[in-house]
Formats: structure tokens, sequence, C-alpha cells
């Protein structure tokens, strides 16, 4: 079988954000750090597609999704004071999303072990009805529901930006078939992640929030990994594991306040790809969710990467 998989396409730098933290320089600088690797040459590169309104409407609203198309016909505006939109942005937040399910494809297929959709803008707080925090179609969610649509019954999606995935939270908070289990500063931005938060009706229990505090270390995340987020995988079975991968918790992000270094990330991904091979044959998708220092995001990256094709 061949490797890893990297879905990116040059329109999603037409996602033009000005001088927002969220801004296309992001991608470029992963970019440059992964081609310098020798190993670049062998990653697979699938010719992705935009996700279709059938797609994105599995988790979000058609109403939603026919005001965003209205909106980047007339220019470019702001969804919410945080959340800025171009002519370009629709396509690239529908590119995004089909990151997600080409990869699947690639994945269910046989022809790549694993991917990462290097992709903007990101998705883990884009809500059913709206956008914000940066994000406007929730990738992770709608690339969770395709799989679903293939027979695929037992996901797990473990986010690990900086902050809570609220949008991913509230798509399958009423769900047994998918585990979602986030990570995070609290209390932070978006105010959600509470423990207690643990799911409702058939999906209580399928919820795991561990929100941590302010400075948190590469250690402290490590036992949240060897103390709840393992166990939980361990008991969920999971055929496929989809990753928020947000890269905010790095000590040097401007908007995050965790104390992460760059290893952690390798740490994490060394972690989660033991135990995909140990239970799912190895299957996992990264999505890029957060992560605002240019040279930290992109050596974060390249770790992350560099243990998923290993």
């Amino acid at each position: 079988m061949n490797t890893t998989a990297v879905a990116y396409k040059e329109e999603f730098l037409d996602h033009e954000t000005g001088h927002h933290p969220e801004n296309y320089k992001r991608l470029t600088s992963i970019l440059e750090k992964l081609q310098s690797k020798s190993y670049f040459k062998d990653l697979i590169r699938p010719d992705i597609r935009e996700a279709t309104e059938e797609e994105i409407s599995s988790i979000h609203t058609l109403s939603y999704i026919r005001d965003f198309q209205k909106r980047v016909k007339v220019g470019a505006g702001h969804f919410d004071g945080d959340t800025p939109y171009s002519p370009g942005s629709y396509k690239a937040a529908a590119l995004a999303s089909g990151s997600g399910i080409v990869l699947a494809d690639s994945i269910l297929n046989g022809e790549v072990k694993n991917g990462i959709a290097l992709v903007r803008p990101p998705g883990h707080h884009a809500e059913k009805h709206h956008a914000m925090g940066f994000c406007m179609f929730n990738n992770v969610a709608v690339t969770a529901k395709y799989l679903q649509s293939k027979g695929i019954g037992k996901i797990l999606i473990l986010d690990w930006d900086v902050h809570h995935g609220n949008g991913t939270e509230h798509s399958f908070y009423e769900d047994d078939s998918v585990y979602f289990i986030s990570t995070h500063q609290y209390p932070f931005y978006p105010g959600s992640g509470a423990e207690k938060d643990k799911g409702n009706g058939k999906g209580l229990g399928y919820n795991l929030n561990i929100p941590l505090r302010r400075g948190s270390s590469n250690q402290d995340y490590l036992n949240a990994f060897t103390e709840k987020i393992i166990p939980a995988i361990d008991k969920f079975q999971p055929e496929f594991i989809l990753i928020s991968a947000g890269f905010d918790a790095h000590r040097d992000d401007p908007l995050g306040g965790m104390d992460l270094s760059t290893h952690a990330f390798e740490q994490f991904t060394d972690i989660i790809s033991h135990k995909a091979k140990e239970i799912c044959e190895g299957r996992i998708i990264s999505f890029l969710e957060g992560g605002y220092n240019l040279e930290a995001l992109a050596e974060s990256v390249e770790a992350h990467v560099a243990v998923l094709r290993s």
C-alpha cells in the first residue's frame, strides 16, 4: 500500500483575510517546511474536489449554505467579529470539506493508509446554522457524516486544538456512533467544553471533554492521553479515527496559553497512530485547525506528518 496522502489546493489561498491571524501564510509556511523534507516526494497528492451542497448539508442547514453563497457574490465581509470572508471563501470552504471526503475514499479504497487535510478555513467551531471562530464549514464533521454514509459504524474524533471544538461536539452530541474527545484550554474561547458535558440521549457517554488549565505542559497532556483518551479508544474500538489537529496549544502561539513543545505533537501522533494500527488498520484523517505562529505551526505540522508516514 502507498503511504500518507496530503490534501491541498491553491484555492485555499484565495480565502482572503488580510492581516487576520488565520491567513494564507499559514499554509505556505507549512508547505515550505514539508517541501524541504526528503520524504515529501513520497506523499500522495490526491485531486480534491468541492463538497457538494448535499454533503455539506449533512451538518449545516441549506439556508446557511445558500446565505454563504450569496454573501461571497457580493464581496468581502464578516460573519462575526472573528470570521471574515472574501469572494474566494465559499470555494475554499467547500474544498476544505471535500478534502476530507476525498481522503476518506482514498483510505477506504486501500490507496493510502492515512491522510492529512492541509486546508483553510478551519472547521471545528462552525455550527449547524452559522460560521464562527474563523471556521465556516465543519470539515471533520462533514467527513464523519460521509464515512457513516459509507457504512463506517464507529468513528472517533479527537480534537487537540487549544480551543474546544464546539461545532463538532454539537453535531454528534446525541450520536453513540461518533465518540468526540476534546483536550482544550479552559476556561477559554468559545466558552464550551466543560467536563460535565458528556452527551445526551443515546449519545450520553460518547462525548469526553478534557479541560486543561492555562499553561498546561507536555506531561499534562500526556497524562490525559494515558489516563483518559487511550482507555476511551480501547473501550470504543473505532473503525476510523479523525483528528482535529490544531497546533495553537504550542508555547509560541500568540492566541493560546499552553506550554506545549513541537515534540508534543510528535508524541500525540505517535500514540494515536500506534493505537489506530492496533484497532482500525491505521485509518486516520487529520484536519488542520488552529496554529498562528508560522514557524511553530510549520514545525509542528511537519512533526505530525513525519509520524503519520512512518
